[in-house]
């Protein structure tokens, strides 16, 4: 489960103390503006249709947390296509997405993905608070915040990798729904490359009868079980995935 499939070699970064979640200047505003709305988005559009077809289903469900900042969660199936997917699920809120440090350690775009949303997990204490301040303050500004609890990006794959509840506490701290999205993957008539279907669901809402540890496992069972009946509508494996023998 913790095998990394993505074929990109990438040296990742120290996230430490030092490094900035949020640049608060002009210039910078600027920046992520036109990184976010001017670059990113169409071309993101464009890739997306050319090279799966893609089509969200449910998006409506979205609207129910209009006036909240909310979590969303996902199957982790695709290197350049995860980091797109939920800009246009929930649009027109604006998402960020909590990512591995290599997504901000690549030459050139490693320093415009910060722009897009990137939010790099922290590798020490002090990053550690500065990671978590700008979790909440992206919550209060009632925008979405991405995780993929998989972690780790199996292309096309059509099941749902069991995954902990640790990143479920996030919700339940800042008492806000989760949504989910479940990437699937179907046949095309004229092309052997599959067409990609993105079902969206939700919300679900912290149990707050239970005690919170038991609140963030009972969310990621909901989570969880939502995500594996949708795989379910995947009708093509691009790629298999067999556990490797190895003899003694």
């Amino acid at each position: 489960m913790n095998d990394e499939f993505s074929s990109a070699q990438i040296t990742p970064k120290k996230i430490d103390a030092n490094y900035k979640y949020e640049h608060t200047s002009l210039w910078k505003r600027f920046t992520h503006f036109f990184w976010y709305r001017i670059v990113a988005t169409p071309i993101a559009f464009v890739f997306l249709k050319l090279r799966f077809r893609h089509k969200i289903v449910g998006k409506k469900a979205i609207k129910k947390a209009k006036d909240t900042g909310f979590f969303i969660y996902g199957n982790h199936t695709q290197p350049i296509a995860d980091a797109l997917i939920p800009s246009f699920i929930c649009m027109p809120k604006e998402v960020y997405v909590i990512v591995h440090p290599n997504n901000v350690s690549m030459p050139f775009l490693g320093r415009v993905t910060p722009s897009m949303g990137a939010l790099p997990l922290p590798d020490d204490f002090e990053a550690r608070k500065n990671f978590i301040k700008i979790v909440e303050k992206r919550i209060m500004q009632k925008k979405a915040v991405t995780i993929y609890p998989e972690a780790h990006i199996w292309p096309y794959y059509t099941g749902i990798r069991p995954f902990t509840d640790a990143s479920f506490h996030y919700p339940v701290k800042h008492d806000v729904p989760a949504f989910c999205f479940t990437n699937t993957y179907k046949k095309r008539k004229f092309s052997s490359h599959p067409k990609m279907i993105t079902y969206v669901d939700g919300p679900f809402y912290p149990d707050k009868s239970l005690p919170q540890r038991e609140q963030k496992t009972a969310l990621r069972n909901e989570v969880y079980e939502c995500m594996v009946k949708r795989s379910a509508l995947s009708d093509l494996s691009y790629i298999e995935y067999k556990k490797e023998e190895k003899n003694d």
